[in-house]
């Protein structure tokens, strides 16, 4: 599903990334990791279409479509999604009325029937069920007054309901306390599927209690420096990185 070779990333004058290879396929939940710094949001960024970062060497094919040109509004209609680490309040725009808007364009997109209010309604009440987000939060404006969980919990509704392929949580888990962190696990097990992928960026092994990845990567001065299974994670979680950073 997601290709990465040899990627090679800066903002400005400032390299970041330093020849990425990774290949995620359907059905998989990889994770990145490493210390703060190394690259790993950017990596995140980078796939998502963040126009700040310059791409200086390498490709990016999700779906054999080189991405590299594609607006991230274009990348999202592909079936790339972002879950930001730091979700924004969006004062005056509707939770209901955004996602709405959102899942419409892309099926407009794949030239699919946009839903009507009604089925949209259905579809909505059935998800913030699933993930365990108050009917009175949706009625209110985009995060607006939300706490960092429902934030985050935000986030699993709008990959619900959108159903992307590919799903990029970058550091979901910060600043979640133990209850949000575990539903926030549980959607990610509930949402993942033999038809599409996830990539959690994380520092800790903490979601990884709750969600088992396929391979666990990391990310040391801009380049996966070792990669593993999920007892990769635990071992980091016991040595940290110190171990790896003297064998690059």
């Amino acid at each position: 599903m997601l290709e990465i070779e040899n990627l090679h990333v800066s903002i400005g004058e400032t390299p970041i990334l330093k020849g990425v290879t990774l290949t995620i396929n359907s059905g998989e939940i990889h994770a990145i990791m490493g210390p703060n710094g190394s690259g790993k949001s950017t990596l995140a960024n980078v796939i998502a279409g963040k126009p700040e970062y310059i791409i200086d060497k390498g490709t990016i094919n999700f779906n054999d479509t080189l991405i590299h040109d594609l607006r991230p509004d274009e990348r999202a209609n592909l079936g790339i999604f972002l879950a930001f680490q730091y979700p924004v309040e969006l004062p005056g725009i509707p939770m209901k009325q955004f996602i709405k808007t959102a899942l419409d364009i892309k099926l407009k997109s794949q030239n699919m029937k946009e839903t009507t209010v009604r089925e949209f309604n259905k579809m909505l009440k059935v998800e913030s069920e699933n993930i365990g987000i108050d009917s009175k939060l949706i009625k209110r404006c985009v995060n607006e007054g939300f706490s960092g969980g429902e934030k985050k919990r935000n986030e699993m509704l709008q990959m619900a309901l959108l159903k992307p392929q590919l799903s990029i949580l970058d550091e979901t888990d910060s600043g979640l306390d133990i209850d949000a962190l575990k539903t926030v696990g549980q959607s990610v097990n509930k949402l993942s599927t033999n038809e599409n992928a996830i990539l959690i960026v994380t520092h800790y092994q903490r979601l990884l209690n709750y969600v088992t990845p396929t391979k666990v990567h990391v990310l040391i001065n801009g380049k996966i420096s070792k990669s593993g299974d999920a007892e990769l994670a635990k071992e980091l979680e016991l040595k940290g990185y110190d171990w790896i950073k003297s064998k690059v």
